[in-house]
């Protein structure tokens, strides 16, 4: 399976996981530790550069007290604002 090319949606998850970390107070290297994932990984993940597995969003959205289907509906309400503002912007260009 390829990555996905989704860029809005790989903002939001990355902009979500990066919110709620500093909400809780947390470093990477705090959260990598409540979800058993390396801190590069964290890194890599915060800045859309890559894109988690299903088992491992369950294990962050473990690490950041949420259940999954909570998470899951935070990243798909910001993907939604993240895609408007892409395509206001789109719109704004070619006017």
């Amino acid at each position: 399976m390829r990555p996905s090319k989704n860029q809005p949606l790989i903002n939001a998850l990355a902009t979500e996981i990066k919110l709620r970390r500093r909400e809780l107070g947390f470093s990477q290297e705090d959260l990598a530790g409540h979800c058993q994932l390396d801190r590069p990984y964290i890194s890599l993940i915060e800045v859309g550069r890559k894109q988690p597995t299903l088992s491992v969003l369950l294990r962050l959205a473990e690490g950041m007290q949420y259940p999954l289907a909570d998470f899951m509906g935070r990243v798909q309400q910001r993907y939604l604002l993240e895609k408007t503002a892409m395509n206001n912007t789109d719109a704004s260009i070619s006017s």
